[in-house]
């Protein structure tokens, strides 16, 4: 049943995932309630705007452990959903002001250090210290997107009505800006290459596996061309598209590969459609399948089984020394 844990006790905590306590764990003890909240006589205090007084409590037991909201202004979420109560699982993420927590289940026998939990000053002590040490580096809300995906920060984003700007730096370079105004995103970026196009761009961010994000405060920047689709058929395409590749991905030439028109042509242009002709005009023009990617209208799926297409039948194929230079 959803939310329910396993028959076999299992010892569970909170990790900040995002926020002031980045890397810091809170252990939860059966049969306890934890008050989280702004006020400094709380179980867990997190001093920050959007934090009310007295915002939310995790409630556990032998078999469950539920959150519960305490009326708080700007409201507590459970992946991505504005919750007033909610059965927790293992893995679910929790978005409280700009504190993200994760429910994990620590490694280790049931019963270890059962005997000897930590109080409450020792856990206050221990999330203090992963605090002056996070107060050293980035901005207040910032992890890696292996533990929260893009699309999950997005969600948890949209429904909070956040604005800023979300800066992903995938572990193979470069940087992606995801641009947000209550919770709605009206652009991305890649490296700063606007002729990509922002719907493109989000669609390759969303993608990325690995990587550091950050969220920093709203932008003054003007784009020419904003995206006026909500956040929810933007994910939902994204995801649809980032499927559809992977299950191509076998049939995939390198991104790097040249290919070049075939000589002689044998199949007629006429059987092409215009999207078809397009991306031949390009391969004819720029040779590397990945500039081909990058100036063509069509999204990277449209376009690779252009080229797939285009390969099959025989109007291209791959220039020699086609990976080189």
């Amino acid at each position: 049943m959803p939310g329910e844990l396993e028959s076999e006790p299992k010892r569970f905590a909170l990790r900040f995932i995002s926020g002031k306590y980045q890397g810091g764990e809170f252990p939860l003890q059966p049969n306890r309630e934890i008050v989280i909240g702004r006020s400094s006589d709380l179980d867990m205090v997190l001093v920050e705007d959007m934090v009310s007084r007295k915002h939310a409590k995790i409630l556990t037991t032998d078999r469950e452990i539920a959150i519960q909201d305490l009326g708080s202004t700007n409201g507590t979420f459970v992946n991505g959903e504005k919750v007033k109560k909610a059965r927790l699982k293992e893995g679910d993420r929790i978005l409280i002001g700009t504190s993200i927590l994760k429910l994990v289940a620590l490694s280790g026998p049931a019963g270890a250090d059962r005997d000897k939990p930590l109080n409450d000053a020792e856990i206050r002590s221990m999330l203090e210290q992963v605090a002056a040490k996070k107060a050293r580096s980035s901005s207040p809300m910032s992890g890696k997107i292996e533990e929260v995906p893009v699309p999950d920060l997005l969600q948890l984003f949209s429904t909070s009505k956040k604005s800023g700007v979300l800066s992903i730096r995938p572990s193979a370079g470069g940087e992606g800006r995801i641009y947000m105004r209550n919770g709605r995103i009206y652009y991305a970026s890649i490296n700063n290459q606007h002729e990509l196009g922002p719907q493109k761009a989000f669609q390759r961010i969303l993608a990325w596996p690995e990587g550091l994000f950050e969220l920093t405060g709203p932008s003054t920047e003007k784009f020419m061309l904003e995206l006026d689709e909500s956040t929810e058929s933007l994910l939902m395409e994204a995801a649809r598209q980032t499927d559809e590749l992977k299950r191509l991905e076998p049939q995939l030439p390198a991104p790097t590969t040249r290919f070049s028109l075939a000589s002689p042509l044998n199949p007629p242009l006429r059987e092409l459609n215009p999207d078809q002709l397009d991306t031949l005009q390009l391969v004819i023009n720029l040779g590397r399948l990945s500039q081909v990617l990058d100036k063509s209208m069509l999204s990277d799926l449209d376009t690779w089984q252009a080229v797939l297409h285009l390969i099959r039948k025989g109007y291209i194929r791959e220039a020699r020394g086609g990976s080189q230079g």
